[in-house]
């Protein structure tokens, strides 16, 4: 397996810790292509998704346990 050389930077906001990964486009393509975001299936999620914000069946959380 080869490896993709990736910058990573801890950034800290008041109580918040967050990371910033860095690298160029054609890094990008190869890190999306591994995880399956340019799939046939991948897309046709993100169309079904725009789909439902135009047709207002979307809400705004504030966290992620809402979902449960």
């Amino acid at each position: 397996m080869n490896t993709l050389p990736i910058t990573i930077t801890k950034n800290s906001k008041g109580n918040k810790s967050t990371f910033t990964m860095e690298f160029n486009h054609d890094r990008f393509e190869r890190v999306a292509a591994a995880l399956g975001m340019v799939s046939k299936e991948c897309l046709a999620s993100i169309a079904q998704s725009e789909k439902e914000i135009k047709a207002g069946k979307t809400r705004k959380i504030k966290s992620l346990r809402e979902l449960r």
